[in-house]
């Protein structure tokens, strides 16, 4: 009976111990983590860079088929049936390489991104352990927290850490 009472008593004050529970707001987080916002700039100048290149050659597209609907009046049909088949041919397939381009761009980006946030939620999970949190659940838009206090709110610490190892 004495074991059975002490069996009691250990798993009553096991159970009574208090979880350490903290919240992080996801969106904030990536809001302030320089690490994030010179990826989102690197790819913005990428695709700007890219966007350039795809409207000079849109142009310069434009310039051959005009000057062949000029020249396709003093052609016979066949002949200028087969220039407008070649030209409707480049166009297709510079049309294709820039579509390929520009979905390759999107997937570095979406990798170098998918990556970032790999890196963050080990470093989410590595202060849990440090700080013996039991849970620590995500915030911000679409996360699990309705309602925390500030004191739980883990945000500015985890942002910090993320932010001083990325300047090292």
């Amino acid at each position: 009976m004495k074991k059975l009472v002490l069996v009691i008593v250990i798993l009553m004050m096991v159970s009574c111990q208090q979880q350490k529970i903290g919240y992080v707001d996801n969106v904030k987080l990536m809001d302030d983590y320089q690490e994030k916002i010179d990826v989102e700039a690197k790819y913005k100048t990428k695709l700007e860079a890219f966007n350039k290149k795809k409207d000079s050659i849109s142009q310069a597209f434009q310039i051959e088929a005009q000057a062949f609907q000029v020249n396709a009046q003093k052609m016979s049909q066949k002949k200028a049936q087969e220039e407008y088949a070649v030209i409707q041919q480049k166009g297709q397939f510079m049309g294709q390489q820039l579509q390929q381009e520009e979905q390759q761009l999107q997937l570095e980006g979406q990798t170098e991104m998918d990556s970032l946030v790999s890196r963050v939620k080990k470093e989410i999970k590595a202060f849990g352990e440090k700080n013996a949190y039991t849970y620590i659940l995500g915030g911000g838009d679409g996360g699990s927290v309705l309602y925390g206090t500030d004191a739980n709110d883990l945000t500015a610490q985890i942002t910090k850490i993320l932010n001083d190892k990325y300047k090292q």
